[in-house]
């Protein structure tokens, strides 16, 4: 890169962190409208950032998480955490087409094959495996991709208990029955697309049935949600309704409410069930109604010590990405300003400089507060959801994009 683009670059990274998103209540204020060079450039960003972590990563076999005290904390390959790498590094391919990031894409993709019949038993398949042999197969079509993502769906589809209505999420926590978290939502697009890829035509029966329980008992009456539903594995009989990463039972866990508005959106494109819509248009109602004024939220909208309590920049990046989908499907062009304006809130004011050795792109995200676990440090998946959304704001204006997956019916 000459060094007129690298100043280019960061001239336009400082104009958006100095007219990006200014307080205001009303997470539909029109504040600013990400368009064109400034989305390429903030893609750009997340691939001087990538080269960054492989850098980092050099003669590793392990997978990177998070960032803490100037070390790089990665993780092997069974961790519910390890296909966001290499999801993003088929983002980066699949945006550009070069070479270079297909082959790094199949490098720590391959590394990810053991986990389609993992030894124990995980619902996190879909994070793990969709979002790395999911994209390298919508993108290349490659025949070892598909058996390997059939595979894992077999995997996943064993956990699912007909007289619950959904999958087991954490097998090892025997205290509970039938656990199923609201996470799980995320994992049912790999079943739907098993289903109509060569695998068992049932799994998308089961996604749905999945998405309609965890509708009836996780969502409030007010759009809020449980984090966590126990089930009685015999009868389906609710037996707890808690929130364990969160606060408090009753309250809301902020991540946990972008991967329902996430995971509603994506059940209703893929099976055009209105019920979901209603429900992903009612989470995201929620999420944006009790935003702070930067628009990126707390760890827990309850948090007792609000406005002294971590930010958990990863939800917004979640929810932003999910709200650029919504407006497909709605036509609601509320969602997609709202999504511009938490999009601009996180490129001024929590983006990591580009200079920085630290090779992640989001800041000020919190995994688990309630177990005082990486609280207040970056994310790998803040930067993938970060990357997607830019991504689909960039499939609205140029949509030539193949793994994206949104608006399939609008």
């Amino acid at each position: 890169m000459s060094i007129k683009t690298y100043c280019v670059i960061l001239l336009i990274l400082a104009t958006l962190q100095n007219t990006g998103c200014t307080p205001h209540q009303d997470s539909n204020e029109v504040t600013h409208t990400l368009e064109g060079e400034e989305i390429d450039t903030l893609i750009f960003f997340a691939g001087q950032k990538l080269e960054k972590m492989l850098v980092w990563l050099e003669n590793k076999q392990e997978l990177p998480r998070s960032y803490s005290q100037g070390q790089l904390v990665t993780t092997n390959r069974s961790d519910w955490t390890v296909g966001f790498f290499p999801g993003m590094l088929w983002y980066m391919y699949e945006y550009s087409g070069d070479d270079k990031w297909k082959r790094q894409a199949e490098k720590w993709t391959d590394l990810l094959e053991v986990n389609k019949s993992l030894d124990w038993n995980t619902h996190d398949l879909g994070f793990m495996m969709f979002n790395s042999y999911g994209k390298a197969y919508h993108i290349t079509g490659q025949p070892g991709y598909k058996a390997t993502l059939l595979q894992t769906a077999d995997s996943l589809a064993a956990l699912f208990n007909p007289k619950v209505g959904t999958t087991l999420s954490w097998p090892w926590k025997k205290h509970w029955s039938h656990n199923t978290i609201i996470d799980n939502m995320m994992n049912l697009e790999l079943l739907i697309w098993a289903a109509t890829n060569g695998g068992d035509p049932i799994y998308e029966d089961m996604a749905l049935q999945h998405a309609l329980k965890t509708k009836e008992n996780h969502v409030r009456n007010d759009f809020s949600s449980f984090h966590v539903v126990d089930y009685d594995k015999e009868t389906g009989a609710v037996r707890a309704s808690v929130t364990a990463q969160g606060f408090a039972d009753e309250s809301t866990w902020s991540r946990g409410q972008a991967w329902g508005i996430y995971g509603f959106t994506m059940m209703c494109r893929e099976t055009g069930n209105l019920g979901c819509l209603e429900v992903a248009e009612g989470m995201a109602n929620f999420f944006l109604d009790h935003l702070p004024e930067d628009l990126v939220p707390y760890w827990d909208f309850n948090a007792p010590g609000i406005p002294n309590e971590p930010r958990d920049a990863s939800a917004a990046c979640i929810a932003a990405s999910a709200l650029v989908e919504l407006t497909g499907l709605t036509g609601n062009a509320y969602y997609l300003q709202a999504a511009n304006n938490i999009l601009s809130s996180l490129a001024q004011n929590y983006l990591y400089p580009i200079r920085e050795e630290n090779p992640f792109m989001i800041k000020h995200c919190t995994g688990a507060k309630p177990a005082n676990s990486e609280v207040d440090v970056p994310l790998i998946y803040a930067d993938y959801y970060f990357l997607e959304a830019l991504l689909r704001l960039k499939h609205l204006e140029e949509p030539r994009f193949v793994s994206l997956g949104i608006n399939k019916r609008s």
